[in-house]
């Protein structure tokens, strides 16, 4: 009872932090402006490491490397604490292949979660402020199939067509990450 207790806190304790270092590596990346709701709530919970952690790691050709170094980290130590309360003792390889597979696969449920908002503000409300975060997020990977699926009947089909692509990418996802899990540490 105690493990699955200390478990679920590791689970949660760290998926927040790296769900919200995520969003700000993404949030940069796609040029999103932080002076709204969501991204005044990102950089209040993420600067008290991030900040340190920029004077030691530079960004590189735009990219944040401290928010994405320090959510690879975070998600490694929360592998490895899982790991340890299993009873195993993780390979620093294994754990890491494992923990770059699950920074992918929480980048995607990112970019999903910001679909489905902008589809749904988009017949609710779309001048409501947070359409234009979601627009900028989304906007990067619905432009290219935008050029070859136009809108029909006032229609936009391509948020459903990204959300199917993305569904295929989690199907090797995965597996890799099954595949990682079933090796024994």
């Amino acid at each position: 009872m105690f493990t699955q207790m200390a478990s679920l806190l590791v689970d949660v304790v760290a998926g927040f932090f790296v769900y919200t270092l995520l969003a700000r590596f993404h949030f940069q990346w796609l040029r999103v402006p932080f002076r709204n709701p969501i991204g005044e709530f990102i950089v209040a919970v993420t600067n008290w490491m991030v900040v340190p952690a920029r004077r030691v790691i530079p960004s590189l050709a735009g990219f944040d490397l401290a928010s994405l170094l320090l959510a690879f980290a975070i998600q490694g130590a929360a592998i490895w604490a899982l790991a340890a309360l299993a009873g195993v003792q993780p390979e620093p390889v294994r754990l890491s292949a494992l923990a770059a597979v699950t920074l992918l696969r929480y980048s995607l449920h990112i970019l999903v979660f910001a679909i489905i908002v902008q589809v749904v503000l988009s017949w609710v409300n779309p001048y409501n402020e947070m359409a234009g975060i979601f627009n900028a997020v989304t906007r990067p990977f619905l432009a290219p199939i935008r050029r070859f699926l136009p809108v029909m009947g006032g229609l936009d089909l391509s948020p459903l067509v990204l959300l199917v692509v993305l569904q295929l990418l989690f199907i090797p996802l995965d597996h890799l990450q099954a595949a990682a899990r079933e090796i024994p540490f």
